[in-house]
Formats: C-alpha cells, structure tokens, sequence
C-alpha cells in the first residue's frame, strides 16, 4: 500500500520537473528576435530602397516612375513588424482543449452545462464512489433500501462556473442534480411486500475547488487542481455518497502541431468521513487524451477526441450479490486493487472564439468491476 502511494508521487513530482524544462526548451528554440542574421536582413530590406530613392531624385525636379515604385516598399516594410510580434503571443488557448471525459488543464474563465446518461451499474455502491453503502446492510449504512441494486441507470446535469482573475489561477463551483433508475434488484434483498427502491432524483453532492497552472502558455498547460465535494445530496435515495471528498489532481495540455494535442490527468479522490468507516476507498483516476482539428475555418472547428481513462481502487468495500447465502453475514467484498478503464470516443465542435459543444461516448472495457457499462456525454462550454 505504501509502496504504491509513494510509485504515485514520485510519478507526480516526475512529471512536474520534466514538463517546465520541455517547455523551456520549445520556447527557446523558436525565439528569433535576437538571432543576428534575421535583423540584418530587416536592416537591407529598408535601407536599399531608400537610397535608390535618392539617386533618381536628381535626375530631374519630378519623380520617376522608379521613385514611385520603390516608395511603396519602404512603407510596407515597417507594416509586417507587428504581425511578426502578434504570432509570438502568449496569451492562453481559450478554445484550446478538446477533451469530455479528462479534466481540462487550460486555466480560464468559463461555465458549462454538461449531461450524462449511464447504463449498467452494477456496483453502485463500490468504494461509496457513486453512491454510499447500500442500506439493506443495516446499521450505520446510509444508502438506498430496500433491496440491492445489481443493475442501475442514471442520468447527471453538472452546471459549473469557473472564475480566472490571473491566467495561472482560477476557482470554480460546480452544483450537480441527479436521477437514478434502478433496473434489478438481488432477489435475496426483495420481496413481494418490499420490492426495493424506486427512481429518484434531485441535488447531488456539490463541489468547489481551484486551478494553479506551473506552466501557462499558449503551448502547454500543467496544473495542480484541487476540489473538495460535500455530502450535500441525499444518500438514503441514492444522490450522494454520505462523505466528504477532496481531490487532487495533476492536469496537462500540449498543443503539439496546429492541428494536434494531447491531453493527460492524473489525481486522487480521498474520502473523508461518512458512517461506515472503511467503506469508503481512495480511487486514483488517470487518462490520455489526443485530439486532431479535422476541419477548421476561421469560425467554425471540428475535433475528434479519442480518451482511455482508468481507475484504480485503494481500500474500501462494496455489496458483492454473489455473496449471498454463500458467505454467513453481509454480502461485502473488499474493493482494494479493483481496476476499471474505460474507452471514450467523442468530438468537439467550437464555434467561434468562446463558444464549443462536446458530444462522446464511453464503454467499459474491464468486466469484473464498472462504474457503468456505456455512458453519453452531452457538453456546452462558454469562455470569457
């Protein structure tokens, strides 16, 4: 156990050292305003016309049509300094990140509406990470009763605000609504007189946290997020987990070509709390994302996004139906070492400077444990 805490933050101080460097490197390596040949070749461009100028102005009290010619170039050359400057700017990428699924590492001012719809839950209760522990345990469970859940649906709206008063720093709100359905119950947990628990739906548990980039350029972002969540939604019907939450997490953006960028996170979600002590377990989330801008125009782009994200668990229990009747007691199962990745396929489409919808799709890739096992994700994103 400590071994893999410590393999995580050696991971994370790896790559807060080698990405600052990479950066170094790309910005040096394309600065040209002091390269020695570039300026005397600016110096010649302006220099020769004028002196052309100069020896046909003798040749009479009018100019010659050459003295016309040769003006306009003397006038156009002070005119492509500032575009030169201008494709120097670092200004951040407010349209820059294309991913649905991983965090965006791109610090600024924004709100987003995003919905999703899930299929599949099995283990709702796994590591108290969606919901808490089921409450057909009894006692000090918190969650949904009667009956187990063993198949579950569920849709979430998110709508979050994101204020950035420096480009390196910002602070958000994010305030969730839920609905679940469940599909199947465990047929030891119900009964004709108890049949379980019906739909249900309402506020989830709120979070609110911060961004702070190490890195902030129009090239590539690495930033340190942190977000605490509160037991704000109710557990008894399924909308919350019963536990605080903080969250932190390493999130990176690198804008590789015109065209092409790769997106990457990796983070922590600890519990704090909640009334079954152990329940709970932390879950390390990772995942890479490459994108290509298929199409663009000077109002419109189009870009494909594929993610691979994963989960790991560390701790923490969950309801195993398969344990019923065969195990004396509760049906509870460990959770320590559960692994689940999943596969998101998706696109961005950004309509001008500020503006951008995501439509994806996710599917399980492992069996043994889900949080679901398909998702559609539905996204719109508003930068100031």
């Amino acid at each position: 156990m400590l071994s893999m805490r410590s393999a995580r933050g050696s991971v994370l101080l790896l790559l807060a050292a080698v990405l600052p460097i990479s950066l170094y490197a790309q910005v040096s390596s394309g600065n040209t305003d002091n390269d020695p040949t570039t300026a005397l070749v600016a110096r010649l461009s302006t220099d020769v016309p004028a002196v052309g100028t100069g020896t046909l102005a003798t040749s009479g009290d009018s100019l010659s049509p050459l003295d016309t010619a040769a003006q306009p170039s003397t006038a156009l050359a002070p005119e492509s300094a500032p575009s030169q400057a201008g494709s120097t700017s670092d200004e951040p990428p407010g349209q820059g990140s294309t991913v649905g699924y991983i965090d965006n590492a791109i610090v600024g001012s924004e709100v987003r509406v995003r919905f999703d719809a899930g299929f599949g839950d099995s283990q709702p209760d796994l590591a108290e990470f969606f919901y808490a522990q089921c409450g057909c345990d009894g006692g000090t469970a918190a969650g949904p009763k009667p009956g187990l859940a063993t198949d579950l649906n569920f849709q979430q709206l998110y709508l979050r605000g994101e204020y950035a008063p420096k480009k390196f720093f910002s602070f958000m709100l994010e305030l969730p609504l839920r609905f679940i359905q469940p599909v199947s119950f465990a047929p030891a947990t119900v009964s004709s007189a108890s049949p379980g628990f019906g739909d249900q739906g309402g506020l989830s548990d709120v979070s609110a946290g911060f961004k702070l980039a190490a890195v902030a350029s129009k090239q590539q972002y690495l930033t340190f997020q942190l977000v605490a969540t509160f037991p704000s939604g109710d557990s008894g019907k399924g909308l919350g987990t019963d536990h605080y939450t903080v969250a932190p997490s390493l999130l990176y953006y690198r804008k590789v070509t015109d065209r092409f960028s790769l997106e990457g996170e990796l983070g922590d979600s600890h519990p704090i709390g909640g009334d079954t002590p152990g329940f709970a377990g932390d879950v390390v989330e990772y995942g890479i994302g490459p994108s290509y801008v298929a199409y663009k125009s000077e109002k419109v782009q189009f870009a494909p996004v594929l993610e691979l994200v994963g989960w790991r668990i560390f701790g923490g229990m969950w309801n195993n139906p398969a344990l019923l009747g065969v195990v004396p007691g509760l049906p509870l199962d460990t959770a320590d070492g559960s692994n689940i990745v999943n596969l998101k396929g998706g696109a961005r489409t950004s309509i001008g400077k500020n503006q951008s919808f995501y439509v994806g799709y996710g599917h399980a890739l492992t069996t043994a444990n889900v949080w679901y096992k398909q998702i559609l994700r539905i996204e719109y994103r508003r930068t100031f």
